[in-house]
């Protein structure tokens, strides 16, 4: 399952040193590797973020693992307008429910730029996971995430730029690995290696 954040900050740009939408280079990113990783892997989406009847209820499962999905994964993705806000552990919850993780192998790959704003606790989850699941697996990428001080003075040593995703301890927890990406092809690197078999790139 890939989940696939799509709350408001996706659609941030300017101040915080990103020349465009996170969402725009995410649409590139998934038309760039996901119509060879769907040729040997059943893929299913959730999204998060928009759509909801409040700030943190737009969960959606958009679909669960089928095979050749990359066309219905990249069309979701081009026709997301970011909103909402980043209830992301109930989102890699609903995946991994969704992959029956409890009694089968599972795998997320979460794709995020930020934080749980939403009240959900990912370490509490992460911890779930990996002592009630069959075998299940977090990955998480961290796209362009920022810290939450910014300061003008480009002298000043803060790690504004530099920050990791909260959400890491769900891939630390069970056994996943976690990837800062920064630019278009970190990320389109970052989906290759946590979604695709190795061998083939």
């Amino acid at each position: 399952m890939i989940v696939v954040d799509g709350s408001g900050s996706m659609a941030e740009m300017g101040f915080n040193d990103i020349d465009e939408p996170r969402i725009f280079e995410a649409r590139r990113a998934m038309a760039d590797a996901l119509p060879q990783i769907a040729q040997n892997r059943r893929l299913g989406l959730v999204v998060y973020g928009p759509n909801g009847a409040d700030e943190c209820s737009g969960v959606d499962m958009r679909f669960a693992p089928e095979a050749n999905a990359a066309s219905l994964i990249i069309s979701a993705i081009n026709a997301l307008e970011p909103g909402g806000s980043t209830a992301l552990t109930q989102a890699v919850k609903l995946a991994a429910q969704t992959l029956d993780y409890k009694t089968q192998p599972a795998t997320v790959v979460l794709v995020t730029d930020g934080k749980e704003t939403c009240g959900g606790m990912p370490c509490m989850l992460a911890a779930e996971l990996a002592t009630d699941g069959f075998n299940t697996t977090v990955h998480v990428i961290g796209f362009k995430v920022r810290g939450t001080f910014f300061s003008w003075d480009r002298q000043t040593d803060n790690d504004y730029n530099t920050s990791e995703s909260t959400s890491r301890c769900l891939a630390d927890r069970t056994g996943g690995t976690y990837t800062s990406a920064e630019t278009l092809d970190q990320l389109i690197a970052a989906l290759r290696e946590t979604l695709g078999c190795q061998f083939l790139f």
